[in-house]
């Protein structure tokens, strides 16, 4: 299985963005998928989150401003950055919980390479 990220860059404060990241290889279905960021000095947090069935969640400091959503024909995750800070500058990992087979008992998570954003004032 392969996540493949892409969408991230330069922005400024004020500015949208929107990721991208497309899952493929050995997929049966796919349950939750999501984009975590890690800034310098700082540890992995989740940003966002979408079940299969499309319930969302959002880290409070990106609500109102993010949107997560997923096509599922497409095995792909999208999150709409807007109104962006310079806070949000890290780079942007996708992640998904990934069923091989339909007699799995459960998924399997796996990450994408990352894609950086860097918001400037």
């Amino acid at each position: 299985v392969q996540l493949q990220a892409s969408g991230g860059g330069l922005v400024q404060a004020g500015g949208s963005l929107r990721l991208s990241c497309a899952a493929s290889g050995g997929i049966y279905t796919i349950n939750s998928m999501g984009w975590y960021r890690q800034a310098p000095g700082k540890e992995r947090e989740l940003v966002a989150a979408i079940t299969s069935g499309g319930s969302t969640d959002y880290a409070d400091s990106v609500k109102g401003r993010f949107t997560i959503s997923r096509d599922n024909a497409k095995n792909t995750v999208y999150l709409e950055m807007n109104s962006l800070k310079p806070e949000d500058t890290a780079d942007y990992y996708c992640n998904a919980e990934i069923y091989h087979d339909y007699d799995d008992h459960a998924p399997e998570g796996y990450w994408g390479q990352g894609t950086q954003v860097t918001v400037s004032s």
